[in-house]
């Protein structure tokens, strides 16, 4: 929510998206959103698209760009590179997953779905970081994430 302000325009992609709660979010916002995810979901005024982003099936949204992409509580490092192509010029990424320490709280616990100590910062160090945080948090609940709001633009 603290950085769905800097978004400048849409649509908005929401990645992984479970029941919707983002994309209820920044559909409100006024933005177009679509929304994926493996599992169906139905919420109004969503462009939804039922697709299994770790089937190694194309990616559904080749050829779109996006004013935002937001991504929680989900990694699949193979997907980096999609993410990055599918955001439109001045676009933001908005991501937060949990990383390494994680296990300490609970799951996930597996290392294969834990970010590595900076790693989104690594990974989209490229673009103008707008905003960086990782290490423990309390709520929703107790945890270790990453959080990143890039744009996508040369780094200043």
């Amino acid at each position: 929510m603290r950085w769905a302000s800097r978004i400048a325009r849409g649509p908005v992609l929401d990645v992984a998206c479970g029941a919707g709660r983002h994309s209820r979010y920044l559909r409100d916002l006024g933005f177009e959103v679509a929304a994926v995810d493996r599992v169906p979901a139905s919420v109004e005024n969503v462009r939804f698209v039922q697709a299994d982003l770790e089937d190694g099936s194309p990616w559904p949204f080749e050829g779109e760009r996006f004013g935002a992409i937001v991504v929680t509580n989900y990694l699949h490092r193979p997907l980096f590179p999609f993410l990055l192509r599918s955001l439109g010029d001045g676009g933001l990424l908005i991501y937060e997953t949990f990383m390494l320490g994680n296990e300490r709280f609970g799951k996930p616990s597996n290392p294969a779905f834990l970010l590595r100590p900076g790693e989104l910062r690594e990974v989209f160090s490229s673009w103008n970081v707008l905003g960086w945080e990782e290490g423990e948090v309390e709520r929703p609940r107790r945890s270790m994430v990453q959080r990143i709001c890039v744009e996508n633009a040369p780094r200043r």
